[in-house]
C-alpha cells in the first residue's frame, strides 16, 4: 500500500479545477449548462458526446461513458475518461485515438483499491476518483503518493460543502473537483469554492514617525487554530488604508512560552484582513472566523480562528509613513513582549520602536465601506 513519507513535498501551484457532472440533472440540464458557461466553469462532464454540442471552448469536455461501452466517436470531448476494467487502458487507448486526452477513473473502497488510485495519480494524465467512505485520509494519502506527479485529480464531492473540504486536503489539496449540481446555483458556488483564498500582497517598508503611550483600552489577541511561520503575522491597522505586520508569538521570550497560533494583535477597532479581500475589526472576529496570515514576502493564506482575547491593558500608538507619503496607525498592548516585523523579518519590540525605524506594512489604496473595497470618498484619521 502507498503511504506518504514525513516529508513535505510541493506540487507546483496551479488554479483548482470545477467540473460538472451533468449525467443525473435530468430537466435542468440546459439551465445548468448554461449557468456553468456564464460561471466559468472548467469542465463539463457528460456520457453522451451529443451533450457537448454547442459548448464553447473555454470549457473543457470530458466523456465518461461509465457502465457503458466507449462509442465509436468521441465526438467534440477533449478528455476521456475511462474504467480500464471495461474499457482497457489508457495507453493502449492513447496510441489509438491521439486526437484526445485519456484518464481514469478509480473508486476507492479499500487499500487494494486505494493503491490503484495512488498509481493512477502517479501515471496517468487524468485521474477522477471516487472515495465511497466519508473519511479524508484516503485522499491525503493519494495526493501525497502523486505530489511530484504532472497529472491532475479530479476528485467527485457530493456538495459544495464537501468541495471545500477536498480543495484543502493536505493543505495542497486535490487538483480539482467533480459534482453533479442539484440545483441552479451549485455551478456557481463551487466555481468560487475552487477560487477561494486570497491574493499574496505587495508589501512597503514603512518608516516609524512618533509613538505614544494612550492610555488604557481593550486589546485583542486572535488565537488561529494554525501553526504561524517564523516570518508570519497578521496586518493589523486603525484605518483601512495602512496596515503594519503583527509578528505571532513563534519567537521565544524570557518570562512566557510561545503561542505560535497567536497574534497580540491590537485594539479593538483595529481592521485586519480577511476573506474575499474584505477587512474586519477585531472586535467582530469569533471562533471560526477566517483571517488572512500574511509572511515578510507578501505570501498569503486563509488561516481559521479558534477564539479572540480582549482584555483591558495599556495601549501604545505607532505612526508611520510609506515612500509615497501614505500613512499607517497601529495601537497595541503597550509591553515590550508586543512585536511587529521588519525588513528581513526581524522583530522590532513595539515599546523600542523610535522615529526613523523601518516595518513593514500594507498601503491599499480602496476605500472601504462594510469592509469590501469600494470606489468612493472615505476620509480616515
Amino acid at each position: 500500500m502507498c503511504m506518504p513519507t514525513c516529508t513535505y513535498i510541493h506540487k507546483e501551484s496551479r488554479v483548482k479545477l470545477s467540473w460538472v457532472d451533468i449525467r443525473s440533472v435530468g430537466s435542468a440540464k440546459d439551465a445548468i449548462v448554461q449557468e456553468a458557461i456564464h460561471a466559468r466553469i472548467d469542465g463539463i462532464l457528460a456520457d453522451d458526446a451529443a451533450d457537448f454540442e454547442g459548448l464553447p471552448p473555454t470549457v473543457k469536455k470530458v466523456l465518461f461513458p461509465q457502465g457503458k461501452a466507449l462509442p465509436e466517436s468521441f465526438g467534440a470531448a477533449d478528455v476521456v475518461i475511462v474504467d480500464p476494467a471495461k474499457h482497457g487502458e489508457t495507453a493502449e487507448l492513447a496510441l489509438r485515438h491521439p486526437e484526445v486526452e485519456f484518464g481514469r477513473f478509480v473508486e476507492i473502497i479499500d487499500a487494494a483499491t486505494l493503491e490503484d488510485a495512488c498509481q493512477s495519480g502517479r501515471t496517468e494524465k487524468w485521474s477522477l476518483l471516487l472515495f465511497r467512505d466519508p473519511t479524508k485520509i484516503p485522499l491525503e494519502i493519494v495526493i501525497a503518493a502523486a505530489a511530484r506527479a504532472q497529472g491532475s485529480l479530479i476528485t467527485v464531492a457530493q456538495d459544495v460543502e464537501e468541495a471545500e473540504i477536498i480543495f484543502g486536503v493536505l493543505e495542497l489539496g486535490s487538483d480539482g473537483v467533480l459534482m453533479a449540481p442539484a440545483k441552479v446555483g451549485d455551478a456557481t458556488a463551487l466555481k468560487a469554492s475552487a477560487e477561494a483564498g486570497v491574493p499574496n500582497l505587495q508589501l512597503t517598508e514603512l518608516t516609524v514617525t512618533a509613538t505614544a503611550h494612550v492610555g488604557m483600552g481593550e486589546r485583542a489577541c486572535v488565537d488561529t487554530a494554525t501553526h504561524f511561520g517564523e516570518d508570519e503575522g497578521l496586518l493589523i491597522g486603525s484605518h483601512s488604508k495602512g496596515m503594519i505586520l503583527c509578528v505571532s508569538e513563534t519567537h521565544p521570550l524570557p518570562y512566557m512560552p510561545t503561542r505560535p497560533f497567536r497574534v497580540n494583535a491590537g485594539g479593538i477597532h483595529s481592521y485586519t484582513l480577511g476573506n474575499n479581500e474584505r477587512t474586519n475589526y477585531l472586535s467582530e472576529l469569533k471562533s471560526g472566523s477566517r483571517v488572512t496570515a500574511v509572511d515578510i514576502h507578501g505570501n498569503t493564506r486563509l488561516v481559521t480562528v479558534g477564539r479572540v482575547k480582549i482584555e483591558t491593558r495599556p495601549l501604545i500608538s505607532i505612526d508611520a509613513v510609506g515612500p509615497d507619503g501614505r500613512t499607517a496607525n497601529l495601537i497595541l498592548q503597550d509591553d515590550w513582549h508586543v512585536r511587529v516585523l521588519g525588513p528581513g523579518g526581524v522583530v522590532l519590540n513595539s515599546t523600542e520602536l523610535k522615529p526613523g525605524d523601518v516595518v513593514l506594512g500594507y498601503l491599499p489604496t480602496e476605500d472601504r465601506h462594510v469592509g469590501y473595497p469600494i470606489n468612493e470618498f472615505c476620509l480616515e484619521k
